[in-house]
């Protein structure tokens, strides 16, 4: 079915008043994507470069408290992806919610949700690189490289890889996502070990001591637990991918509830697990932000190879994170363009069904990162960690706002709820939504970068106002 018909069925449908919804962005995409494929992707979604770099930071400032964060932020964050299956079931999408929110929201809905969730990507994909900078910089031999040179060469190799076709891609991240999985498998397992047969690690004791000998579970009190959630927030940042990745999967109805279902417990096991582990191998002041915490025990443990292998598998996820930006957002943007809220080369596909336009655009707004890089390499990470933070936390609220709509059309009987649903409906979508708005309250509480991200929200919107106006001529269906 052609692009133009399919806008024609969606127009037509719109005016008898049924609840199919067909979006013209979904067309020319190859479903090559399979089960095994999208369990991994779903798994890759759930562990990256916030648990690989961030949490070596967020220990010293949290301490073993950072286990709870990540415990309570893991839950919400299965809740939205939930609610995100469900939608998917109801209508699979490589649009995912900016097809979900022009159905429910209409298109200045669908404008909001597809540009923030590219301020999302387009500036996590600037702290992926400069997370591969500072991976490569753990080798003596880079350390003469300079931060932006490293960044660039990564931006470029994962963006050649990523334009070559779906099925690469899944690929690609089936075995990111197996790396990564087999690297915290193995080192939990190395941890347990070290703890059974009470083995030092630096010189000291391990065990349970360790927490209650240095202030315990909130040793700088419960105050630094609560401001280090926005980060925590990023680290979880990826779960939605599984959602863009429906579009192009085969049998997405048996495939999604299984893939989604097996994310809460991995983030039970990786996350919560991996802290608990932590820190009671080396007290929660030995880890340091410069330097993956996994890095930081392997190193200690009289085995020098042990963290350099570590930090290849880091720099992989750091790789992986950037590879999957670049597909979602690719994916996002065509949608849009079809509708005329992005710029019209954005909607543009190539031979072998790539959404390249869309690509490009964000990886230029990477090389701006480079730039970052370049000027002020040790801040880099922070700031646009927090302005990814904004644009998670806003295609988070999209979701769930999306799904409440979606709701009520089916309490009112004008659609039918899938077999596979988000539990609670509609308190669900309420309680994750105060809980996304409590950490922009404690994003401003934290000071520092976080607030002026903050405070730079009325900018954004400014933005997002202005784009629109200059967009809504060229809409094709605007709202």
């Amino acid at each position: 079915m052609s692009e133009q018909s399919l806008r024609q069925e969606d127009r037509q449908q719109h005016q008898a008043g049924t609840p199919a919804h067909v979006d013209a962005g979904d067309a020319g995409y190859s479903k090559s994507l399979k089960a095994r494929h999208v369990n991994m992707i779903a798994i890759g979604g759930a562990i990256g470069t916030g648990l690989f770099l961030g949490a070596g930071g967020r220990l010293k400032d949290a301490g073993p408290s950072l286990a709870l964060a990540y415990a309570v932020c893991g839950v919400f964050a299965f809740l939205v992806v939930r609610a995100l299956g469900e939608l998917v079931l109801h209508r699979p999408s490589s649009g995912a919610f900016v097809s979900y929110a022009r159905e429910f929201l209409g298109e200045k809905g669908a404008f909001v949700a597809g540009w923030m969730y590219f301020l999302n990507w387009a500036t996590t994909g600037i702290a992926d690189i400069t997370a591969v900078a500072t991976y490569t910089h753990y080798w003596g031999m880079f350390t003469e490289i300079p931060q932006w040179v490293i960044a660039l060469i990564a931006l470029a190799v994962v963006l050649t890889v990523n334009l070559i076709s779906v099925k690469i891609f899944g690929e690609l991240e089936f075995w990111f996502a197996i790396i990564k999985v087999g690297a915290l498998v193995v080192f939990m397992a190395i941890g347990i070990f070290l703890l059974v047969t009470r083995e030092q690690v630096a010189g000291g004791s391990t065990g349970p001591s360790l927490i209650t000998e240095h202030g315990g579970v909130f040793p700088h009190g419960v105050l630094p637990m609560l401001l280090v959630i926005q980060g925590v927030v990023f680290a979880y940042a990826s779960v939605e991918l599984v959602g863009v990745a429906a579009g192009e999967t085969e049998n997405p109805e048996k495939i999604m509830p299984k893939a989604i279902n097996s994310i809460m417990w991995r983030v039970g096991l990786f996350y919560v697990g991996s802290v608990v582990l932590l820190s009671m191998l080396l007290p929660s002041g030995s880890y340091s932000g410069d330097e993956s915490p996994f890095v930081t025990v392997l190193s200690k443990i009289g085995v020098p190879a042990a963290g350099g292998v570590m930090n290849l598998v880091v720099l992989t996820a750091a790789m992986s994170s950037l590879n999957s930006g670049l597909y979602s957002t690719g994916r996002i943007l065509r949608s849009m363009a079809m509708s005329g809220s992005a710029p019209r080369f954005t909607g543009a596909m190539s031979r072998t069904h790539v959404p390249y336009g869309g690509i490009l655009l964000t990886s230029f707004f990477c090389v701006l990162g480079v730039g970052l890089n370049y000027v002020m390499p040790s801040k880099a990470f922070e700031i646009v960690l927090n302005f990814a933070a904004i644009g998670i936390l806003s295609t988070w609220a999209m979701i769930m706002l999306c799904h409440l709509l979606f709701w009520r059309r089916a309490q009112a009987g004008q659609i039918s709820r899938p077999g596979y649903r988000l539990p609670g409906s509609p308190y669900t979508e309420i309680v994750t939504l105060g809980f996304l708005a409590s950490v922009l309250v404690l994003m401003w509480a934290d000071g520092g970068a976080s607030r002026l991200t903050v405070m730079a929200l009325p900018a954004i919107l400014a933005v997002l106002v202005i784009g629109w106006y200059a967009a809504r001529s060229r809409m094709k269906d605007p709202s």
